[in-house]
């Protein structure tokens, strides 16, 4: 198996160049390269999205990708945030201040099992994030939502409160005009 270097952006971070084997997923790299393991290997066929990243565009927008179907390599170059990269921490690491969407979903207590909550977090995160670009009218809310969470998989049937708690913050952020 021939191995070549990876180098990007992860959490803020440069990392590498390393070298990686040419067919290792992303999910593998994060966890066995580098001890990140909040993205979740779910299905292991890119249906589920446990196992999504948010990848940052060079024009400031941002998606979820999906790490258990996609290599590495895909990587290269990019800019890409996991589960570990949101909460604010101190210097020793401890955190100290969750995302809104991570306080929200806590509040709410939308993480039952917890296994799909990495997925459900980015996701969030990447729609509130498209939204303070663009904002919505109210009459849209749902469907963004559903659009945007509606094809992660919660085995717990724990959608009712990561909708709630993604409407909250839309709401509490402003980001959604009456019309």
């Amino acid at each position: 198996m021939a191995n070549r270097p990876l180098q990007l952006t992860l959490n803020g971070q440069s990392v590498g160049p390393v070298e990686v084997p040419d067919d290792l997923p992303m999910i593998d790299y994060l966890h066995e390269y580098r001890n990140l393991t909040g993205s979740r290997l779910g299905c292991g066929q890119g249906i589920c999205h446990a196992c999504v990243v948010i990848v940052d565009n060079p024009d400031g927008t941002s998606e979820e990708v999906r790490t258990c179907i996609t290599g590495a390599h895909f990587f290269e170059g990019k800019k890409v945030r996991t589960i570990e990269g949101h909460a604010h921490c101190d210097e020793s690491g401890k955190v100290t201040e969750l995302t809104p969407i991570q306080q929200k979903f806590v509040d709410k207590f939308a993480f039952q099992c917890s296994y799909c909550a990495p997925g459900f977090v980015n996701a969030a995160t990447v729609l509130v994030e498209k939204l303070q670009r663009q904002p919505i009218v109210k009459s849209q809310l749902e469907a963004v939502i559903e659009d945007s969470l509606g094809h992660h998989i919660c085995r717990c049937t724990g959608y009712v409160r990561y909708y709630s708690a993604t409407r909250d913050v839309l709401l509490d952020l402003d980001l959604v005009k009456e019309g």
